[in-house]
């Protein structure tokens, strides 16, 4: 019984189907078809109730995909620490990005990843919009804090950004500055949806306030809420690097400059569910090690942030 074969059968139980699983994975349907077959020979079981546009697990499937993932996990952990961190690391990894200001800053991790194990294969998805992570074998993904479940995923902090209020000049002209956060409710706030389908409109002020705002625009990626933004269609709360361009430029102005800004956080996160592969295991080592660098020479802040070139990535 091949250990491939059992993290084939793992992903068709995730995906729900063959013909996804065989798509995700990049592989003829036929060759999964026959992999799950030979797997079934070699228990002497039926694993599947195979319908004709889903697979649900038998008895027999439920007890063995519960067994093998502790199994899976268990094995690569131990060939992790028999092999130490010179091993070769290969197979495929899907990392999802939801679009932050950090976004360039991750690519050069996974590119930085990629060439220490030229074996490794990764795809890269970067999206704003819902994804579950098991149903589309997400390994990976880069995430804000609210944007995912905490109790189906393990979190790691990598970093934290302040976050302000912005305008154009031509909005404040036409609809007044607001003196203070108490007026902003009767201004048209560009809203923002996160992954989760929560709408953002409860926004904070530094750690232990909050004022709920309301608005006829709503988005879902900080591309689209910082061009709206600038021509003038509201107020918008971003990140303080990926506004900042626009603010020197004269585009957009900061208001409430005296309060205390609240502080958004990036995750990577996982499925708790799912045992993690070593090439996931080495790459979550790969990208803590990089931010913990990255702060200390500050060469995350600046022009270097913002699109340089980031040494400590390399």
């Amino acid at each position: 019984m091949k250990t491939e074969d059992i993290a084939l059968f793992h992903r068709i139980v995730e995906t729900g189907s063959l013909v996804e699983a065989a798509d995700i994975l990049n592989l003829p349907k036929s060759t999964l078809s026959r992999r799950l077959q030979t797997l079934e020979d070699e228990l002497g079981v039926k694993l599947f109730h195979r319908q004709s546009r889903a697979m649900t697990l038998t008895a027999s499937g439920s007890h063995f995909y519960d067994k093998t993932t502790a199994m899976l996990a268990s094995l690569e952990q131990t060939m992790s620490e028999l092999t130490g961190q010179q091993a070769e690391v290969g197979g495929h990894l899907r990392i999802l990005i939801f679009p932050i200001p950090e976004l360039l800053m991750i690519t050069k991790a996974i590119f930085g990843f990629m060439d220490l194990h030229p074996e490794l294969t990764v795809e890269i998805i970067v999206s704003s919009e819902p994804q579950d992570m098991i149903r589309n074998n997400i390994d990976l993904a880069f995430m804000l804090e609210d944007a995912f479940n905490e109790n189906e995923m393990v979190a790691r902090h990598l970093f934290s950004e302040t976050v302000h209020f912005y305008a154009s000049p031509s909005y404040l002209a036409r609809e007044g500055r607001p003196q203070s956060p108490e007026e902003l409710p009767q201004h048209n706030s560009i809203l923002f949806r996160y992954p989760n389908g929560r709408i953002f409109n409860e926004v904070p002020f530094g750690k232990d306030r909050t004022i709920s705002v309301k608005g006829n625009l709503c988005v879902n990626a900080l591309e689209t809420c910082l061009e709206a933004t600038i021509m003038g269609r509201g107020v918008s709360m971003m990140p303080l690097p990926f506004a900042q361009p626009h603010v020197d430029s004269g585009e957009l102005e900061m208001l409430f400059p005296d309060i205390e800004p609240y502080e958004g956080k990036c995750f990577l996160v996982y499925p708790s569910r799912r045992f993690i592969s070593m090439a996931s295991q080495r790459f979550i080592d790969h990208v803590m090690t990089a931010i913990e660098e990255c702060e200390k020479t500050q060469l995350c802040r600046g022009a270097a942030y913002l699109g340089g070139s980031i040494k400590a990535w390399k």
